[in-house]
């Protein structure tokens, strides 16, 4: 069954039931009152009565701005889309038998995907009779999982993919708030110059 879109939510005159689950437009719960109490509940206040649990018996309406309801629902998942549009899957392969060296190089560019906001695809490449091994793969993986866990965490864990072993990590932080804070801290940058310059003027007026 699809999820109801917010113009398919019932309001005020709409609501045709003889009573239901009344919550107050400070979220009090008002209890079970008959409808043309809640609808003249919400007249009073100069607001809407709005369904909120359609399926619930009886329903359970809430006395608010639906206006403002609606504009902040189509807001968030106008951002929601946006955040899941700008992700990117960033990948980084092994092998099996990987050195230190590599490893770590490996481990720092997916910790670098991670705080950009973007899902990592950590993918390790069977050789011949490695494929007989899925277990060292597994426990390669959820190694590597653990040392990137301050900055992100498994959204699939280990699995086969042809001749390769497949897990996603995906950030702690999307991009709008890894954009959002590279633009505070950028501003905090900023005002530190700025506090930090009035010192040297000073000392050049004195002279």
């Amino acid at each position: 069954m699809k999820e109801p879109r917010i113009s398919d939510t019932r309001t005020n005159d709409r609501i045709r039931v003889p009573e239901v689950r009344l919550v107050g437009p400070t979220g009090e719960q008002v209890g079970v009152v008959p409808i043309e109490v809640a609808l003249r509940l919400a007249r009073e206040a100069d607001l809407d009565l709005v369904e909120v649990a359609p399926n619930s018996k009886p329903p359970v309406v809430k006395i608010m701005d639906y206006g403002k309801f609606k504009y902040e629902e189509a807001r968030k998942a106008k951002e929601a889309r946006r955040n899941q549009a700008n992700t990117v899957l960033k990948e980084v392969r092994f092998r099996l038998k990987i050195d230190k060296h590599d490893y770590e190089t490996k481990r720092k560019h997916a910790i670098e995907f991670l705080q950009q906001g973007d899902k990592v695809k950590a993918m390790i490449l069977f050789r011949g009779r490695e494929q007989s091994r899925p277990e060292a793969g597994v426990r390669l993986l959820q190694r590597f999982a653990e040392e990137v866990a301050e900055f992100g965490s498994v959204e699939s864990t280990p699995t086969i993919d042809g001749r390769n072993m497949v897990m996603i990590i995906g950030p702690l932080k999307n991009k709008a708030t890894v954009k959002a804070e590279a633009t505070a801290a950028k501003a905090g940058g900023r005002e530190q110059v700025t506090e930090g310059a009035a010192p040297a003027a000073d000392e050049n007026a004195a002279e």
